[in-house]
């Protein structure tokens, strides 16, 4: 009885914040498909195609963040515009569950977008199993880290306007200045080190690491990993810590 409770509470989530919008607004799908595969096109027609398997990757790598980011507008607009959590937090629904299900909710956004970039890096990346578990350990935990910070910021707001703010400050940290679609090695030597300002750098040397696009020393792949595990465990214990998942009296 409690497994299926807690399944109808997922399924609530999943259904309220991306069938639901998927279903009346299809254009929302469309957007989410281009706003990552657009930059990964950008990036192969100017390399003229040299730069295909790291930009394919990327845009994978990239989608999968913006799908954790992205739950920081949809958690603030169900909650200030909708009262949404309002009533989720007078049902037995635990603060674990719901960010369960929304999180669950916001990669349903993106699964046309993973259907498109999967074909496209089985026909044209060839990497070996090993590979491929190596830069989907990366983007889970760079996934775990866009979630708490989204989640940590949409409870902690509330104003919509400041949520779309921090949107945006969030892409150019995460996406802008980091390497994800492209060598860092591309990126000039003096410039290079704000680059790794961004947690997602880090990820994006795992990941190109791996297909063989840049050669690490066995040392900075486990700094990477140190770093890019250590950001997002923070990430989450200040996102467990900190969140305000009731009003304070």
């Amino acid at each position: 009885m409690k497994m299926r409770s807690r399944l109808s509470q997922l399924y609530s989530s999943v259904l309220v914040n991306s069938i639901y919008p998927m279903k009346n607004h299809p254009i929302i799908l469309l957007n989410t498909i281009l706003g990552t595969i657009g930059v990964m096109a950008v990036v192969i027609f100017i390399s003229h195609g040299a730069l295909l398997d790291v930009a394919l990757v990327g845009a994978f790598m990239m989608s999968i963040i913006f799908s954790g980011v992205g739950i920081q507008q949809d958690l603030a607009h169900l909650k200030i515009d909708l009262k949404w959590q309002d009533m989720v937090v007078s049902s037995p629904t635990s603060a674990v569950m719901y960010v369960i299900g929304m999180a669950i909710s916001e990669l349903a956004y993106s699964i046309p977008t993973f259907i498109l970039l999967g074909a496209l890096i089985a026909i044209f990346v060839h990497i070996t199993l090993m590979v491929i578990l190596t830069i989907s350990a990366a983007i889970i935990v760079m996934f775990v880290m866009a979630l708490s910070i989204g989640f940590l910021l949409s409870t902690v707001s509330s104003d919509i306007i400041q949520n779309f703010a921090f949107g945006g400050v969030l892409s150019v940290i995460l996406s802008t200045i980091s390497p994800i679609y492209y060598p860092i090695t591309y990126i000039p030597l003096p410039f290079r080190y704000l680059a790794y300002l961004s947690p997602t750098t880090y990820a994006a040397e795992i990941a190109q690491n791996a297909l063989g696009l840049i050669h690490l020393s066995s040392l900075n792949i486990s700094l990477d990993w140190v770093i890019t595990l250590a950001i997002a465990s923070v990430a989450l214990v200040i996102a467990i810590k900190k969140s305000q998942w009731r009003e304070k009296d």
